[in-house]
């Protein structure tokens, strides 16, 4: 089974929706490999419209170039792309579809395709959400910036019910910025004061 993995940076209060003025200061090449292990585990993006024009604006433009970032963005270029769009047109960019039918659907039958090595979902708020609701991501991979972004796009929408998650794996960067990758886990059973008052601070003065 493919796994679903999503990964976003992310400021200490939520917001996904990254700013050049508190994003760019924390990227070093620790954050930069962290960045190429993700997208190692795939060989599909699934991408939200604004994230997919995002991308589109610029990295066949760097691709062209041939700068230092060209590698990478030939990477891009050459994976395939599937862009969840209310508003279809031509998307100008290879490899790239637009979804045809019901996103959450379309998610579980790249999961359970043997041919696909793996899909990543690069920010792309609106798809995640779409699809934590649904227990179709196998994997929340954060960058969590030192930052309170203070405005911005968040993760997590006001709803019913909490998602509760197991960390996975942590990483301190050098900037303080930390890598947390969560799984999905099953909701806890209910623990009241009563059960956890043994553990509770100054007990062992009472």
């Amino acid at each position: 089974m493919a796994k679903i993995i999503s990964t976003l940076f992310i400021s200490l209060d939520g917001v996904v929706e990254p700013d050049e003025n508190w994003h760019f200061p924390y990227f070093d090449e620790a954050m930069g490999a962290a960045v190429r292990d993700d997208y190692d585990t795939a060989d599909t993006l699934l991408l939200g419209r604004v994230t997919y024009d995002s991308f589109v604006g610029a990295w066949p433009d760097r691709e062209a170039a041939g700068g230092e970032d060209a590698a990478f963005a030939k990477t891009l270029g050459d994976m395939r792309k599937l862009v969840a769009s209310r508003h279809p047109h031509d998307l100008g960019w290879r490899n790239v579809e637009l979804i045809d039918g019901d996103l959450v659907e379309t998610a579980r039958a790249l999961r359970g395709d043997s041919s696909v090595k793996g899909v990543l979902i690069p920010g792309s708020v609106s798809v995640v959400r779409q699809l934590l609701a649904a227990g179709v991501i196998d994997e929340l991979r954060l960058l969590l910036h030192p930052v309170a972004a203070r405005h911005g796009l968040k993760l997590f929408d006001d709803g019913e019910p909490s998602y509760h998650l197991r960390l996975l794996r942590s990483e301190t960067f050098p900037t303080g910025v930390l890598r947390l990758i969560y799984a999905p886990t099953q909701t806890p059973g209910v623990v009241s004061y009563d059960d956890i008052k043994d553990q509770a601070p100054g007990r062992e003065h009472a």
